[in-house]
C-alpha cells in the first residue's frame, strides 16, 4: 500500500507526496539537481552526503538500476524527491527498479511532488533545511521554525575510504588521490590513462602522502563546507608547498584555495547538474560541465589567477597558481554521466607530472 508523506521546508512551505524506498523520517539540507540523466551517479555521489536531493527532470528511474554506473558503494543523499517515479524500467543493463534499491539501502524517497515548484522555492529563497515526515505536524510553522534553527552539516570523514588502496599497480605515473568523498570515475579516468593510482583516506597526513613519493597529487571532490576542515587544510598546504604537481577538483579546489590564503562562501542554491556553462579565461572557450557544490571560492589566494568563470552567476570555476605546479577547477572533468567537455584536464595534469 502506498504511504503518504510530507516534505516540509524551514520557511513553512510544504507539499504532499508518496513514499518509496525507506520508511524513516529524515531531516537534512534540501538541494536540487537539474541533470536530465545520471540519477544513479547522483545517488551514489558522496558529495551529496547529508542532503535531500530534488530531481527537476520529470521522470526518474526509467532505465532502472545499473551497478556498473555507481560512483561509490554507498548512497550519498539522505532523501530523494522526484515527480514521476518509473516503476517499470526498460534498459538491457538494468538489474532492478530504483524503488527496490532505495528500500534495500534504507534511503527515503518521495514521489508525486511538483519538483519544479520546489526548485523555484530554493532558487528564490536559497537552499533550506527540510524534513520528510509521515504525519503533518499540528503546528507546521512551529515545526518549520525548529528546522530553521538546526545546524546541519555533511562529513568528509563519513564518506572517505577506510584504508589506502591501489588501482593499476603496475602503471605510471604514480598519482596519489586524496579521497575526500571521491567519485569513482576520477580514479578510473586516471587508471585509463595508464596511471598507478593510490587512493588515500581524508585523514592522511602530508608526511605520509609525501613518503609515497608520488609523481602528482589529486585532491578529490567531497561534501560540505570546506572551511569546516581546518586539519585537512593544514595538510593540503604542506602538500601544495612541496613542489609536487597538484590538481584539485570541486571540494579539492576549495581546500587548495583556503590552504593558500583564499576564502570561500556559501552559494544561494549551489550548482548541481550536468549543464553548467563555464568560460576559460585564457582563450574564451566555453565548456558545458557537470557540477555538484554549494560553496565557491569567493576570494582568490594572493598571486592566484582565475582560470575559469561560471557564465550563469560569475562565480569562480578554476584557479592557476603561478610559481607553483598547482591548479584546480570547481567542476567535474570526469563528468559521469556527462558531459565530457573537460576531460582533457586529466591529460593536462599528467603533462605537469612530466616536468
Amino acid at each position: 500500500m502506498s504511504k503518504t508523506a510530507y516534505l516540509i521546508l524551514h520557511n513553512g512551505w510544504y507539499t504532499e507526496g508518496t513514499r518509496f524506498g525507506g520508511d524513516a523520517d529524515v531531516t537534512a539540507e534540501l538541494v536540487f539537481n537539474t541533470a536530465m540523466v545520471g540519477y544513479l551517479e547522483t545517488l551514489t555521489d558522496p558529495s551529496y552526503h547529508g542532503q535531500i536531493v530534488v530531481e527537476t527532470f520529470p521522470q526518474i528511474g526509467n532505465y532502472g538500476v545499473i551497478p556498473a554506473d555507481f560512483e561509490s558503494e554507498h548512497i550519498g543523499p539522505s532523501g530523494f524527491v522526484v515527480h514521476d517515479l518509473c516503476e517499470a524500467p526498460s534498459n538491457f543493463r538494468s538489474e532492478g527498479a530504483l524503488a527496490e534499491l532505495l528500500a534495500a539501502r534504507g534511503v527515503v524517497g518521495l514521489c508525486g511532488v511538483d519538483t519544479r515548484a520546489l526548485a523555484r522555492q530554493l532558487r528564490e529563497q536559497g537552499v533550506m533545511n527540510a524534513a520528510i515526515v509521515s504525519e503533518l505536524p499540528a503546528d507546521v510553522d512551529a515545526f518549520a521554525a525548529g528546522l530553521a534553527g538546526l545546524q546541519l552539516s555533511a562529513d568528509v570523514y563519513a564518506v572517505t575510504c577506510a584504508a589506502p588502496y591501489t588501482l593499476n599497480p603496475e602503471g605510471s605515473p604514480h598519482i596519489a588521490l586524496w579521497d575526500f568523498g571521491a567519485k569513482g570515475a576520477i580514479a578510473k579516468c586516471l587508471a585509463a590513462r595508464g596511471c598507478r593510482v593510490t587512493v588515500l583516506p581524508a585523514q592522511t597526513g602530508a608526511s605520509t602522502l609525501l613518503a609515497l613519493r608520488p609523481d602528482g597529487v589529486l585532491l578529490s571532490n567531497g561534501p560540505g563546507d570546506p572551511a569546516a576542515y581546518p586539519a585537512i587544510i593544514a595538510e593540503v598546504r604542506r602538500v601544495a608547498e612541496s613542489g609536487l604537481p597538484v590538481f584539485g577538483i570541486c571540494l579539492g579546489h576549495q581546500l587548495l584555495a583556503l590552504a593558500l590564503g583564499g576564502r570561500t562562501s556559501k552559494l544561494k542554491y549551489g550548482h548541481r547538474g550536468a549543464n553548467q556553462p563555464v568560460r576559460r579565461s585564457a582563450d574564451g572557450r566555453c565548456f558545458i560541465t557537470s557540477q555538484n557544490h554549494g560553496y565557491a571560492v569567493s576570494e582568490l589566494p594572493p598571486g592566484a589567477v582565475a582560470s575559469y568563470v561560471n557564465l550563469n552567476d560569475g562565480s569562480n570555476e578554476g584557479i592557476e597558481y603561478p610559481g607553483r605546479n598547482v591548479f584546480s577547477v570547481q567542476f567535474h572533468p570526469e563528468a559521469c554521466a556527462g558531459p565530457k567537455d573537460a576531460g582533457a584536464l586529466f591529460d593536462e595534469f599528467l603533462r605537469r607530472t612530466e616536468v
